[in-house]
This record gives structure tokens, sequence and C-alpha cells, in this order.
């Protein structure tokens, strides 16, 4: 049986590498298909583009897992609705009917929540296009796919970090980094974990949810991720001061739902994760 990877960059071949190794054939749609690791078999497509590659006709699980080009919001769309359209699209005229469809969004979708905390039963209220263009994937995922033998899924991820995902390792290092002067609530997962959860709800026995919430235990104070990296790299605390606008919103978010699946994180919060990545475990898939 074969698994579908419509979008194969870091977070795609990851997965595809752990679907690999649980005896499953992969196939990797990407623009670059030769920089795929052996394990993985590359086909070349444009996702953005129309009259996509033949489906392979025994794919059991389809897992879309797209970046924009660019932050704006054409790239967006271009990325995430479009692209997700012409998968959809090539399954039907393919005739395909898979017993899983995976789409990997974001808690972009909740905007700002002034801190509360928000879950799958949380209704999106996205502060900018990014979020809003995510609704629109997922309401077009599900709506393609209501009534069918297909189960449709969307994980929201938080801020993935991991190998050669270092943005706040590279502040604090360089000096750049700023506490808030207010908390400022972020989430976080692990790149590893959100390859590894993407594998576990595909694969899962039981029909998964509509949506599921992919981020680690500890939606954290950024202050306190910043404070914890300095001492992990024995060097100043950064000064509190205006840190500019809130990276993905000020919420915390629940993952009871996915844990309640049986799925289990190698990176339970960012203090294992932050310190893996610190020794320089791992790597970042071209």
């Amino acid at each position: 049986m074969t698994i579908l990877l419509a979008g194969c960059g870091d977070l795609g071949t990851e997965a595809g590498l752990r679907f690999n190794a649980l005896g499953h054939h992969v196939v990797g749609w990407r623009r670059s298909p030769a920089k795929l690791p052996t394990g993985i078999e590359g086909v070349a497509a444009d996702l953005r583009a129309p009259n996509l590659p033949p489906v392979p006709a025994d794919t059991t699980a389809v897992v879309i897992a797209v970046a924009a080009d660019s932050p704006s919001e054409e790239a967006y769309h271009a990325a995430y609705v479009d692209g997700l359209t012409h998968v959809l699209d090539a399954l039907a005229r393919d005739g395909v009917v898979p017993r899983r469809v995976l789409f990997v969004s974001s808690t972009a979708v909740y905007g700002d929540a002034e801190g509360g905390w928000v879950d799958e039963h949380t209704s999106p209220a996205p502060g900018g296009f990014s979020g809003r263009i995510l609704v629109e994937a997922e309401q077009l995922l599900q709506d393609r796919f209501n009534g069918t033998a297909t189960t449709a899924t969307s994980l929201r991820l938080g801020g993935i970090y991991g190998p050669g995902r270092t943005r706040l390792i590279d502040q604090v290092r360089g000096g750049t980094a700023v506490i808030p002067e207010d908390p400022r609530y972020t989430n976080r997962i692990h790149r590893d974990d959100a390859a590894a959860a993407i594998v576990h709800l595909a694969g899962m026995p039981s029909t998964p949810a509509p949506t599921y919430i992919g981020v680690d235990n500890d939606p954290a104070d950024l202050g306190t991720v910043l404070r914890f990296l300095a001492a992990e790299m024995g060097l100043p605390e950064p000064p509190v001061g205006d840190a500019g606008p809130a990276r993905g919103g000020n919420k915390r978010c629940r993952n009871q739902l996915l844990r309640g699946t049986g799925f289990e994180f190698a990176f339970p919060s960012f203090r294992e994760g932050y310190r893996d990545i610190l020794t320089g475990n791992g790597v970042r898939h071209p």
C-alpha cells in the first residue's frame, strides 16, 4: 500500500521516512524530487498547478503538507487552497479513494486569544490572511469528503522548531532577543513530534476526528523560553522591553484530544526539544 505525500519538504520528508520505516511504499510530490532521501519515491510536481501526476492506485493515505513560497496572501492561497484543490482533483480524476486524507494546517486559525485557552471546539477567529486561508482550506477538505468513504482530518500545528529551525536560539545567541513586558504565551511542536503525529493519525485503527491541535504539553510564556535558552547556552538573560507584535498570537492551545488517541511526545516541552537541538542532534531535510 502507498502513502502519498503531497508536499515533501522538511516535515513531509521526516514523516515519509517514518512511514517507510513501518514498511509502507512512500511517494513524495515536490518540485525538486532529486533531493529526497532513499525510502521516498520522488515525483516532480508543482501543487500550485493543475494536472498533477497520476496518483498510485493503491494509495491508502494522502498527507498534504505544503508551504507558501513567500509571506504574501497570494502565495498562501496558491499553496494551501489551490494546492489542496489540485490534489483532491487528482484523486477524483484517477478514481483513487484513500482511507485517510490529512491536511497539515496551523493554530494560526485561532488568532490572538489574549492568553486564553483554545482547543478543537473553539471557533476559529483568524487575525490575518494566513489563518483565514487555512480555515478556507480546512472547510474545502471537509466539504469534498463529506459522506464519502474517506476520512479527512486537519492537523493544526503550532510553531515548528527543530534541526535547522533555530530562530529563538539565534536571537538569544546574537543578542537580539527581547523578553516581552507582559506574558505572551507561545505554542510549539518539535519537527520530529509533528512528523510522528502525522504518521500516528494516518495509521490509527479508529476513525480520527476532523481536527486535531498539534502542540506540545507546555504553552509557555515567551520570556520563560528565552530565559531557559540563555541559561542553557551560558549567556546573559535577554532584556525586558518592547518585543513587537506577538508572533502566532497570544494563546494557550490544548493538546488533550491528540494525546487521547494514544500519541506520546518525544519532546513534551520546549526544554527537552531545545536541549536536543543544542546538543546537535538531527538534521533539517532539504
